[in-house]
């Protein structure tokens, strides 16, 4: 399970590091959910590390949204 949601992060990630330039920041409103699924995934193992790389992914996600004023 610590590999899917590592996977899964990454995924959220790449669409969180695509949201970052200017005028793309709605893309972290996708982001969000996707690391979410992975944090809830990453769970359910005992190993924490998926689990902590989505909490990451899903911080980075929303300052720049909260940057952004929530749209840019």
């Amino acid at each position: 399970m610590n590999v899917i949601s590592i996977l899964v992060g990454i995924i959220a990630l790449i669409v969180a590091l695509i949201g970052f330039f200017p005028l793309l920041g709605w893309l972290n409103w996708l982001a969000i959910p996707i690391a979410l699924v992975g944090l809830i995934i990453g769970q359910f193992d005992v190993r924490r590390g998926g689990r902590n790389f989505n909490i990451i992914v899903l911080i980075f996600s929303t300052v720049r949204l909260f940057l952004g004023g929530g749209i840019l």
